[in-house]
């Protein structure tokens, strides 16, 4: 066999792996790789702006696509500036495999020009991580590092190649099966422990299914079956934020989101239950609220690929270590061979229907100005049709778009949960579009979050992206903002942005479309406008500054101690607005 260069090894191995497409920035320590990738035409390359963008495009092209996203940055800052998306896909369990150059291997440990010890930073914030020696093992490295990436829980892998391995040669082998040492995670789920929880959810009185983003990286069929078994059940549903999509918005059994912004009924039958299902979820601090106070007299059934998150924050009666969707598929079929009839759960069904009267996600209209809810609901009404992917920055305006834009289907809602990192949304978008180049993709983002990684509007306009943003500009960092006032007695501590740009001029500057949106009733058409454009067009639609995102757990507090809308006027509203308080 002809020996071929580390760099040229590398393309191959990333293209026997089915990968098409690689969001990156070259650099010193990488140019033997860029100049492989100028050498074939198999690969397409993204030059994103900067590489915390080319993370979290590469999660965003992952997540809406359920295949895993390439990253390729060069060494130092380069690799030190992706760390924040390696880190977002870790604690999200994104598929995505990130490669760094390296200084040459005699110089590493130097203090060399644009060196850092990357495999020493990523060790924490990432699932794997590799540094390669041997232009000979990084076929098998690569293919290794897919697999876990892919498997088992998915996150992020890091492979660090120091630049003479690029250059050195070596022969190429296509490895066999993945068969890793001690990496095997565990799929099915134990028979009997099945049959047991079917049993329980058969005897419930009081049911609940708990879900998360583990159905989505499940698969689609994790998301039929999840329906499947509701439906066979009559148990009601409820999702995190980041598992919103598995389960219809439109269906009498779902609840909304739950947690620290989740429904009243939510967090109510959470606390009310007396089994709670948890599939492919984490019982993370912005769901459970106050520990001792998080669902007291439930029985816990928990499904979960990794093993480490089951009892880590809460003691379950119940683990079940699986791959969500073949434990629901199994769960389907027991309760079926069963003959477990549909449980009479009227009672349930009764008070659960009193917690939905409170109407929790109402809020009050202004006359003049525009509420951020309803740019929210004019956005929903005018784009379901198109069944629109939606990314999203940090912050209110995520919290608003997860309550009010209603998903039916997975992997149509990105965005950033578990660390909650602000300047996610844009790119993300861009790599959604990459995968779905047909589909209708929407950042609805901040005035403050979309300036994080506001560069890649370069990136749209290059690739002729027809990606469009959706801010709601308060001219605060609307999050913070609401902490400071509702904590530390109105203090806003450098949370108003003074010094705001004119998006309009901006986008146009980038090549985009600029609309902006000032009343209330120029909404819709503003709205209709940037969806009959076909680039990219980002639109300033300013909205109330202080309106809050209601219903809100405080820190600390239970998952029931909720404040919600009806206890909050802004002093900013009319008083048409505070009548409908």
């Amino acid at each position: 066999m002809t020996e071929k260069s580390g760099a040229d090894i590398l393309i191959e191995a990333l293209t026997d792996l089915g990968v098409e497409v690689v969001f990156g920035y070259p650099g010193g320590a990488v140019l033997p790789i860029y100049d492989a990738l100028f050498k074939q035409d198999r690969i397409k390359h993204i030059l994103v702006r900067h590489e915390q963008a080319a993370t979290h495009a590469a999660e965003g092209y992952a997540r809406s696509t359920g295949k895993p996203g390439v990253v390729l940055v060069t060494s130092g800052p380069g690799a030190t500036n992706a760390v924040t998306g390696i880190t977002d896909a870790l604690m999200d369990s994104i598929p995505m495999v990130v490669i760094t150059g390296q200084v040459p291997t005699g110089l590493i440990g130097t203090d060399a020009f644009q060196e850092a010890d990357t495999v020493g930073i990523t060790r924490h914030c990432s699932k794997h991580n590799y540094l390669v020696k041997d232009p000979a093992r990084l076929s098998s490295v690569i293919h290794e590092a897919f697999y876990i990436a892919t498997s088992g829980r998915p996150g992020p892998v890091v492979v660090d190649i120091p630049k003479d391995v690029q250059v050195a040669t070596a022969r190429y082998e296509t490895p066999g099966p993945i068969q890793h040492k001690t990496y095997r995670p565990q799929t099915q789920p134990d028979a009997a422990k099945i049959q047991e929880a079917v049993d329980m959810l058969a005897a419930a009185e009081r049911p609940i299914f708990y879900t998360g983003g583990g159905i989505i990286n499940s698969g689609p069929e994790a998301s039929r079956l999840l329906r499947e078994l509701a439906e066979l059940t009559g148990a009601p549903v409820t999702s995190t934020l980041m598992g919103l999509g598995a389960f219809p918005a439109s269906s009498e059994r779902w609840l909304g989101m739950l947690g620290m912004h989740g429904t009243y009924e939510a967090n109510w039958a959470m606390n009310q239950a007396d089994l709670i299902i948890a599939l492919g979820a984490r019982f993370d601090d912005r769901v459970t609220g106050r520990l001792d106070a998080f669902a007291p007299n439930a029985r816990k059934v928990h499904i979960d690929i990794d093993r480490s998150s089951v009892n880590k924050v809460v003691r379950v009666d119940l683990p079940i270590i699986a791959d969500v969707g073949i434990a629901l598929a199994e769960m389907v079929a027991s309760w079926k061979s069963r003959g477990h009839p549909r449980p009479d759960l009227s009672e349930w069904n009764a008070r659960i229907e009193g917690w939905r009267a409170t109407r929790c996600l109402d809020f009050p209209d202004m006359q003049d100005a525009i509420m951020p809810q309803r740019a929210i609901r004019a956005l929903y009404d005018a784009t379901k049709a198109r069944d629109p992917i939606i990314t999203t920055e940090v912050g209110q305006h995520q919290m608003w778009a997860a309550q009010h834009f209603h998903f039916e289907a997975p992997n149509k809602w990105l965005t950033s949960g578990g660390l909650g990192t602000m300047g996610y949304g844009l790119p993300a978008a861009i790599g959604a579009q990459l995968g779905n180049p047909d589909a209708l993709v929407i950042d609805i983002a901040g005035e403050a979050s979309i300036q994080m990684n506001i560069q890649e509007l370069a990136t749209a306009t290059q690739y002729r992206l027809p990606v469009k943003i959706f801010i709601l500009n308060n001219e605060y960092m609307g999050m913070v903002r609401q902490w400071q006032e509702l904590t530390y007695q109105s203090r806003y501590s450098e949370s108003y942005s003074d010094a705001l740009p004119d998006f309009v001029k901006l986008g146009e500057a980038y090549g985009w479309k600029g609309i902006r949106i000032d009343k209330r009733g120029d909404l819709e058409d503003g709205i209709q406008a940037m969806l009959a454009h076909d680039g990219p067009v980002i639109v300033d639609c300013r909205v109330a500054k202080l309106a809050n995102c209601f219903p809100m757990i405080p820190s600390g507090a239970a998952h029931t101690d909720m404040i919600l809308q009806a206890n909050e006027v802004s002093g900013e509203m009319d008083d048409e607005a505070k009548a409908l308080v």
